[in-house]
Order: structure tokens, then C-alpha cells, then sequence
């Protein structure tokens, strides 16, 4: 569960917790939208002094129904908030949010250490050979249909089964280019109904058969808002409960957008875990 960013090696066996960065105007949760680099940097500081061991920019929302960004737009929106924060605070560990393989390119460029890829690579083919070049770890999510689709009907006849068999042949694929470092990222929400994500959950610790570390993207999604009929302001006390599932069926990164609720969540999941 070890994977090199920047040249250090880092140790995912203990849990870990990855702020969300949105610079843009149309992410789910208004609260993680972020205008300018200045809300971008009093963010990035408030997430490195909760504790965030990640920062995962990005610059086109990927919620269900959202409009695609032109390539130019996402550009203009990423590159210049990766290389202000990694001025300011230069050990920054930065993942960028995209399935694109030039704003990977330039954002690994500017000092991004991870690519988070929604789509697998298919929305973009040269996605995988670019990461393999970039020898940076690679998120590699599940998703069903398109951000723009993947809500309207999704159906599985084992969800689980499903996910992990797609997993499984994507990592066939990176493997063969010679990518070494890969996250698996189930895809909660990401063309999944209330009770494909909850199976999901509960059998986490199936997902890539325990050999790959696990990204658990639940903060404040629609299977805890829906659940509990609140809206994303008030879903930060589910999120904590589902959390605390995911780090007891072997998530090693938790995705957030509240940073220091998830390293509290990791800190008891740790005392729990080594008590007598």
C-alpha cells in the first residue's frame, strides 16, 4: 500500500484524507466552490492545517448532468491555481481532477503529483499512455455512462461483481504500459442508485481483491443525502458515519470536502483499530 509522489514514498496503509479543491462555478456542494486564486489559497492553507495529506484540484464539475468544459476553459481554470499553491506552500501533494491527457500533461507539469481520472480513459484515449509517460499514481474510477447520463437508469446484476471485473481490466491495460501505482476508486454516485452504493460500501474490502489501495469518494453525495432526506449543507454527520464504514472495510484515502471532520474519522478508526 505504498505509492511515490514527487519521489516519496507514501505509506497508505494509515488512512489518509484528500481535500476537494473545485475552481468552478457548478460543483454540487456550493460550499466547495471556489471563485479565485485567493479563495483557492485561504482553502488550500485551512485543508493543510486540518491535516490534509492530498489536494485534488479541479476545473469541471463531473455531477450528475453537468455540461463538459471546452480543453481551454479547464486549462485556464487548473494551471494557474496548481502552481500558486505550490508557491506558497511547495510540499503540497496536488492530484488533479481530470480525464483529460493534456490538462494532465500541464498539470503535472506545473507540480501535480497524482492524476484522478472519472472516466477510466474512455472519454479520452490517450489518458493511459500519457499517466504511463508521467509515471505519476493514477486514480482509477468506476463509472457507468457519462457524467451527463450515468444517473438516468443504472443497472447491475451483481454491482459489486460488476465493478470489480471493469477494475480489473483497466488495470490489465495500465499494467501493460508499464503503470505501476494505482488507486481504485468504486465510483459512489457515479451511475449507481441508493442501494448500488450502500452494496458497494459494505463490501469494500472486495474491491481490486485487496491488493490495490481503495479512494472512498462519499462527501456529502446524494446516497447520504437522499438517505436521510437533507440537502449537501446538512450531510457532513452522514458522510462521518459512512466514513467511518469505509475505513473499517479498508478505504486508505478518504476524498472530502471537510478535512477536519475526516482526519477526527481516521483518528478514532486508528484507536479503535489498536485497542486491546
Amino acid at each position: 500500500m505504498m505509492i511515490s509522489c514527487k519521489r516519496k514514498l507514501i505509506d497508505l496503509s494509515t488512512p489518509r484524507v484528500m481535500g476537494i479543491l473545485n475552481i468552478t462555478p457548478d460543483s454540487f456542494y456550493e460550499g466547495s466552490r471556489l471563485k479565485n486564486a485567493d479563495e483557492a489559497l485561504k482553502k488550500t492553507e485551512q485543508m493543510l492545517n486540518e491535516g490534509a495529506d492530498f489536494l485534488d484540484v479541479g476545473g469541471m464539475s463531473t455531477r450528475p448532468g453537468s455540461e463538459i468544459l471546452s480543453e481551454t476553459d479547464e486549462l485556464n481554470r487548473v494551471i494557474p491555481i496548481i502552481e500558486i499553491i505550490l508557491k506558497n506552500f511547495p510540499e503540497t501533494l496536488i492530484s488533479v481532477d481530470t480525464w483529460r491527457s493534456k490538462v494532465a500533461l500541464e498539470a503535472v507539469g506545473a507540480g501535480a503529483a497524482i492524476v484522478n481520472d472519472i472516466s477510466a480513459g474512455s472519454l479520452d484515449s490517450e489518458l493511459f499512455q500519457t499517466v504511463a509517460k508521467l509515471d505519476v499514481p493514477y486514480i482509477l474510477m468506476h463509472m457507468q455512462g457519462t457524467p451527463q447520463t450515468m444517473q438516468q437508469n443504472p443497472v447491475y446484476k451483481d454491482v459489486v461483481l460488476e465493478v470489480n471485473q471493469f477494475l480489473s481490466e483497466k488495470i490489465f491495460e495500465l499494467r501493460k504500459l508499464g503503470v505501476s501505482d494505482i488507486i481504485l476508486d468504486p465510483g459512489f454516485g457515479f451511475g449507481k442508485t441508493i442501494d448500488h452504493n450502500y452494496r458497494l460500501l459494505k463490501n469494500l474490502n472486495l474491491i481490486g481483491f485487496g491488493e490495490f489501495p481503495i479512494l472512498a469518494g462519499l462527501s456529502r453525495k446524494s446516497m447520504i443525502k437522499k438517505l436521510l432526506d437533507v440537502d449537501e449543507k446538512n450531510a457532513l454527520n452522514g458522510t462521518t458515519a459512512v466514513n467511518m464504514i469505509a475505513l473499517q472495510n479498508g478505504a486508505n484515502i478518504l476524498r472530502m470536502h471537510d478535512v477536519k471532520e475526516a482526519k477526527q474519522c481516521v483518528q478514532i478508526w486508528q484507536e479503535l483499530k489498536n485497542s486491546d
